[in-house]
């Protein structure tokens, strides 16, 4: 059940994400994403990393995608007010994988037995942590200013002449 389990989410991942890459409005390409992103924190859970499916729904799905949404904000990429409404059928596929990644999560949800945190034996927060600031502290000292660049460009292109 697993398995089966894996290649859906795997398939709505990859649905997911080749709609974002092809959405012509950037508000739909995020949905698109933002649900790639849940499949794709189902698939670390799947694979025995809770701890790496929490930072994909909180680092990516959250703080990213927020990113994102205040970039098209500022590029005010978009007309809203002129643009038609959406149809039913425009919705259809962004429905679609929403069901199946929320039936997904049922199906985990009633196939999970709770096991004591003392059976735990994987790495802890504190050593990942560590691990992560004290070998790679540069690295993502380094992946942080690259963000701030990004956001100060956005701010640059997005501002009125």
């Amino acid at each position: 059940m697993e398995a089966t389990l894996f290649y859906i989410l795997a398939l709505v991942t990859l649905v997911g994400t080749g709609f974002a890459i092809t959405a012509r409005q950037a508000v739909r390409a995020i949905v698109y994403l933002v649900n790639s992103f849940f499949a794709l924190a189902l698939i670390f859970y799947l694979l025995g990393a809770p701890l790496v499916a929490a930072f994909e729904v909180i680092i990516y799905a959250g703080a990213i995608m927020v990113l994102f949404l205040f970039v098209i904000m500022m590029l005010d990429l978009g007309h809203p007010e002129r643009m038609k409404s959406p149809r039913l059928v425009d919705w259809i596929p962004a429905l679609v994988l929403v069901l199946v990644t929320a039936a997904s999560v049922g199906v985990l949800a009633a196939q999970h037995h709770a096991q004591p945190l003392a059976a735990f034996h994987g790495i802890s927060v504190r050593q990942f942590s560590q691990t992560l600031f004290q070998r790679y502290g540069v690295a993502v000292e380094l992946v942080s200013l690259q963000l701030l660049f990004a956001l100060v460009g956005a701010i640059y292109l997005g501002r009125r002449r």
